[in-house]
């Protein structure tokens, strides 16, 4: 394959860099130790810049938790966030009043659309042993038309996201975690209704993908002008063509060619994004994603009048007391219950 396959190799940062439709990516990555019975930590907090804890120190970061790590309420607006866990766990908490908790392969689809609330919290939920976390949070923004839809929540449970084995000509295996989108064949569970990614047509398409040393996977041509970001975030390195690409890199790559990645000597672990750019107009500041500068005005004039529809938790950091299983339960009342999961992707 040829070199100009790769238009542009970058080293990651926190956040990663994304391409319109994506607006953000945050790869979170931490070795929390065993729990207390509050669900945090069970070692001293001390020397840590709580409330605003992004160090790694002794292995992990409490973010913006003063006790549980995490993400206590905060606002969004204009946009989606999708979750996507590869293990631990997390409580979410929402204006709407949902909630649940997921983890170890699940994936949380939240439109915020005219605005919400929520809480994004850690649970350390083993007093046995640790509980190492790792996840994905992606930002995926809405066309002018979709803005102020109404905001909604689903679960992607890991049991229902498509997992696809791809062997090469020598037999090695790629593993393709299909969140969003189509790949050979196969359909990721629909996204929510206002998603840039529930039209066929935006070819939205996101893949966590795992491959055996050695082994090669072909991601197929779709248009040319389609964004499309490979985050090469575990392994030794990747060959694309005669580049030679080394872990924690950004490859951005062209979407209307084939493209073959070739695994080195380690297990490599990759997230693809891509889609059809919105073409409209982007003005962003803090956690509000609108169209115009006079829009994002009007999203703070309406978050100081209404607060979202308010906080109806009796903390801002709710944490859900409930062991290991899982839930989601949505604003008409609905509850899913699943029980705790070994996701079987995450065995080396």
């Amino acid at each position: 394959m040829a070199e100009k396959e790769v238009i542009r190799v970058e080293r990651l940062g926190f956040p990663f860099v994304t391409d319109n439709p994506f607006l953000f990516c945050a790869h979170h990555k931490d070795m929390y130790p065993k729990g207390e019975r509050d669900l945090g930590p069970a070692v001293s907090l001390s020397g840590r810049n709580l409330g605003n804890d992004f160090v790694i120190k002794n292995g992990f970061r409490m973010y913006h938790g003063q006790r549980v790590p995490g993400f206590p309420v905060h606002p969004h607006r204009g946009f989606e966030t999708i979750t996507a866990t590869i293990q631990g766990y997390v409580d979410h908490s929402d204006s709407l009043g949902s909630s649940g908790r997921y983890c170890n392969g699940d994936v949380q689809w939240m439109t915020a659309g005219s605005g919400c609330q929520h809480a994004e919290m850690f649970p350390l939920v083993h007093a046995d042993r640790e509980n190492p976390l790792e996840l994905f949070q992606i930002w995926l923004n809405l066309p002018a038309k979709d803005k102020l839809a109404q905001p909604h929540y689903r679960m992607l449970w890991a049991e229902d996201i498509p997992v696809i084995t791809s062997r090469d000509a020598a037999g090695k295996a790629s593993t393709i975690r299909l969140i969003a989108g189509v790949w050979d064949g196969k359909r990721a569970p629909a996204p929510s209704p206002a998603s840039w990614a529930t039209d066929p047509d935006n070819h939205v398409r996101v893949l966590l993908i795992r491959m055996a040393p050695g082994a090669e996977l072909r991601i197929p041509a779709v248009t040319s002008t389609i964004s499309r970001n490979l985050y090469f975030y575990d392994g030794d390195k990747i060959m694309i063509g005669t580049k030679e690409i080394g872990p924690y890199s950004r490859v951005v790559l062209p979407g209307g060619e084939d493209i073959s990645i070739h695994a080195g000597n380690a297990r490599c672990s990759l997230l693809l994004l891509e889609g059809e750019p919105i073409n409209e107009p982007i003005a962003r500041y803090g956690p509000f994603v609108m169209n115009t500068p006079e829009e994002i005005q009007e999203a703070y004039r309406d978050f100081r009048q209404t607060e979202f529809g308010g906080w109806p938790w009796d903390v801002p950091d709710p944490v859900h007391d409930i062991g290991e299983n899982r839930f989601a339960r949505y604003v008409d009342g609905h509850v899913e219950e699943r029980r705790s999961y070994h996701d079987p992707g995450l065995d080396d």
